[in-house]
């Protein structure tokens, strides 16, 4: 039927939307990653990380413990070691890494050093110890160690004085590490 004529009533159809129709639907949100995921690769990456860290820590320790330790393979080697520290260098500390654990007869050596001090501080001179070839020999105990020392004396960097000596050094083996026992010289 038609509307009357002067009508404000549209001609056109009414056009209703069906109930479906109404808003078109909110896009679905992109798919993501799930935080789970996320999470497992933080963990295996720090994990790896931490293990990587702690070795290398070990690794660093290991190879700074092998590099400072003493050397204490063999009785020439020590003989050698303690000779340097003691003698030459002053470093009791470092020469008392080289020596027995048990009672160590070292007063030779000992009067040596003390004699050498008293040299250089009287004459005001430097005086110089140097070793010569070490030759083992077994012995009850562990080896002994002979060498010759040579002591010179130096004033103005110009030699002054030289003299050498026969020593024994007797070298005991203790949890697998030679020490020293004993130091005298050769009469």
């Amino acid at each position: 039927m038609q509307p009357p004529a002067g009508s404000q009533v549209s001609r056109v159809p009414a056009q209703r939307t069906s109930p479906d129709q109404f808003a078109p639907p909110a896009p679905a949100p992109a798919p993501g990653r799930p935080p789970r995921r996320l999470r497992t690769v933080l963990v295996v990456v720090a994990g790896v990380l931490a293990l990587l860290l702690v070795g290398g820590a070990v690794t660093a320790f290991v190879l700074y413990d092998r590099a400072t330790a003493p050397d204490r393979s063999a009785p020439d080697v020590v003989v050698a070691s303690y000779i340097q520290a003691f003698l030459i260098d002053k470093n009791d500390t470092k020469a008392a890494q080289f020596v027995c654990d048990a009672k160590a007869d070292l007063a030779a050596v000992e009067d040596l050093r003390h004699e050498v001090e008293q040299r250089e501080a009287k004459f005001k001179v430097v005086v110089r110890i140097n070793w010569g070839p070490l030759v083992s020999t077994k012995t009850e105990d562990g080896e002994s160690v002979a060498t010759t020392l040579t002591i010179a004396g130096f004033a103005d960097g110009q030699p002054r004085s030289s003299r050498r000596e026969d020593w024994t050094f007797d070298v005991v083996k203790e949890e697998d590490e030679w020490r020293l026992c004993g130091a005298h010289p050769q009469v």
